[in-house]
């Protein structure tokens, strides 16, 4: 690897961004998008400067976090609201999960990952 930071780094950083929220979605529920995201990962690991942003992948992953905690932020529980017009009202009824497991858990990702990134890119320009 190079012993000085890329100029791009944040660039970088940000593509493993995409590549570890696509391992964790890919892991959850779409299976198919993991071939596509590994090409990805093996394109952007053979160049140096790129493979030294891997720690993006920890906060790609931690970002698909938050936005399940964004999507369960009325929960834990059941939901309820009211649909349809004055002449055929009607309720729906939702069931969330407890969003704080989380988003905890992700904003802890989110963090590791870009401080990691940060202190890395530091080490190096020493």
């Amino acid at each position: 690897m190079e012993a000085v930071p890329s100029r791009y780094g944040w660039v970088w950083f940000a593509a493993w961004v995409i590549v570890g929220a696509g391992v964790a979605l890919g892991l959850v529920s779409l299976l198919f998008l993991l071939p596509v995201v590994a090409v990805i990962a093996i394109l952007l690991s053979r160049r140096s400067t790129a493979a030294q942003s891997w720690w993006g992948a920890i906060s790609g992953a931690g970002l698909l976090l938050l936005c399940v905690a964004y999507v369960q932020r009325r929960g834990p529980g059941t939901h309820c609201h009211a649909i349809g017009t004055a002449q055929y009202p009607g309720t729906q009824c939702d069931e969330y999960l407890d969003p704080r497991p989380w988003l905890v858990v992700g904003i802890m990702l989110v963090v590791v990952g870009v401080v990691g990134f940060v202190v890395q890119r530091r080490r190096l320009e020493q």
